[in-house]
């Protein structure tokens, strides 16, 4: 199990992409953290969730 935003997800062995193109985050507004550290929009394809992986997903919001 990965844990995403708080919750656990069956999502061990997907790559970030495949996760994401799986739920309505909008992927030009967002950002992802993996266990501490930013993944680079250019490496969603490549980056694999792990068993006991913590990633937030954040979503940019406009305004002011």
């Amino acid at each position: 199990m990965v844990k995403i935003n708080g919750n656990p997800v069956d999502a061990a062995g997907k790559t970030v992409a495949q996760y994401l193109s799986a739920t309505d985050f909008d992927i030009k507004r967002i950002a992802v953290e993996r266990n501490g550290d930013i993944v680079p929009k250019s490496k969603y394809e490549e980056t694999v969730l792990c068993d006991g992986d913590s990633v937030e997903v954040v979503s940019f919001v406009g305004g002011g």
